[in-house]
C-alpha cells in the first residue's frame, strides 16, 4: 500500500472514530467546567475555566474511595473465579467424552437466553435465605456460576476445540495425567482466550447495575455503578459537573485494562469464531 492510500485510510478511521471519541472528551472535559458550561449549545470542546472542585466533591459527599475498592475488588475476584470455572468445564466439554455432553451444554447455553431480570427475585429470597442480603457475595457469586460464566465457558470450549489432538497424545504418551495436560499444556496456550474472557467479565462486573440495588443498601457497601446515582443536590436533582467527574474516574480501569489486553482480546476473538 503506498503512501497515500495509507494516509487516505488513518484519516478515514480518525474521521469515523470521532463519534465514537467526542462523548469520552465531552464528559472528561466538563467534569472540570463551571456548571453552566455543562449543557451550552452548541457544545464547547475546551473549558473556559478549569476548576477540580467537582473532583474534591466526589470523595465529600459519597465515601467513594471505599466504593472504588469495593467495584474494584469485586471485579477482580469475580474475573478470577470465572476464569476457573470457564476454563476447566470449556476443556471438559471439549476433551473429554462423556454420556450427554452435548445435550448438558446445550441446557447450559439456554441461561444466555435467560434475562437477568426474570430471576432475580428467587436470587433475593434465595441469598436473603443465606443471610446474604447487603453483602457483597451475591455480586461475586452470581456471575461466577451464572451467565457471564456461561459465555465465557462458550469462550473456552471453542478455543480448546482448535487446539490439534496430537499435543494431548503426545503428554499422554509422557504419562501426563488429565488435570496435568489441562494445567501444563491446554491452559498456557489458552492465553489469548483467557485474555478476551477476562475482559468481558471484568467489563460486566465493573458495570453491573440491577443487582447492587436489589442487595446493597449500605453506601458503604455500594459499587460505583450505584454510587454514581447518588450525587444529588438537595432536590434531588443531578449534579452534573460531579457525576461526569466520577463517571471520569470509573472509566480508568476499563481503558487501562483494555489497552493493556487488547491484543489478547483480539486473538481470542478470532481463535474462538467470534470475529465481527
Amino acid at each position: 500500500m503506498s503512501l497515500r492510500a495509507k494516509t487516505a485510510v488513518y484519516g478515514l478511521l480518525c474521521v469515523l472514530a470521532l463519534p465514537f471519541l467526542f462523548p469520552t472528551w465531552w464528559m472528561v472535559t466538563s467534569s472540570v467546567k463551571p456548571l453552566s458550561e455543562v449543557f451550552a449549545f452548541p457544545p464547547t470542546l475546551f473549558p473556559s475555566s478549569v476548576s477540580f472542585q467537582a473532583y474534591r466533591d466526589v470523595f465529600t459527599l459519597q465515601p467513594f474511595a471505599q466504593q472504588y475498592f469495593n467495584s474494584m475488588y469485586i471485579a477482580l475476584a469475580v474475573t478470577v473465579g470465572t476464569l476457573a470455572v470457564s476454563s476447566l468445564a470449556g476443556y471438559a466439554f471439549a476433551r473429554i467424552r462423556f454420556p450427554g455432553a452435548n445435550v448438558l451444554f446445550l441446557v447450559i447455553l439456554t441461561g444466555l437466553l435467560i434475562p437477568s431480570e426474570v430471576t432475580i427475585v428467587p436470587l433475593f429470597q434465595m441469598f436473603h435465605s443465606w443471610g446474604m442480603i447487603d453483602t457483597h457475595w451475591p455480586l461475586i457469586l452470581v456471575p461466577i456460576l451464572g451467565a457471564p460464566s456461561v459465555l465465557a465457558t462458550f469462550i473456552m470450549r471453542q478455543f480448546f476445540l482448535a487446539l490439534p489432538g496430537e499435543l494431548e497424545e503426545a503428554a499422554r504418551m509422557d504419562g501426563l495425567g488429565r488435570f496435568a495436560i489441562f494445567s501444563r499444556i491446554a491452559l498456557p496456550l489458552a492465553r489469548p482466550a483467557l485474555g478476551a474472557v477476562a475482559i468481558f467479565t471484568f467489563l460486566h462486573s465493573w458495570n453491573l447495575y440491577l443487582e447492587p440495588i436489589v442487595f446493597l443498601s449500605t453506601a458503604e457497601k455500594f459499587t460505583l455503578p450505584q454510587a454514581l446515582t447518588q450525587f444529588v443536590d438537595a432536590y434531588g436533582g443531578p449534579m452534573w459537573n460531579v457525576q461526569l467527574s466520577a463517571a471520569s474516574l470509573t472509566a480508568i480501569p476499563v481503558l487501562v485494562i483494555f489497552v493493556i489486553a487488547q491484543r489478547q482480546f483480539i486473538e481470542g476473538l478470532a481463535h474462538t469464531g467470534l470475529k465481527g
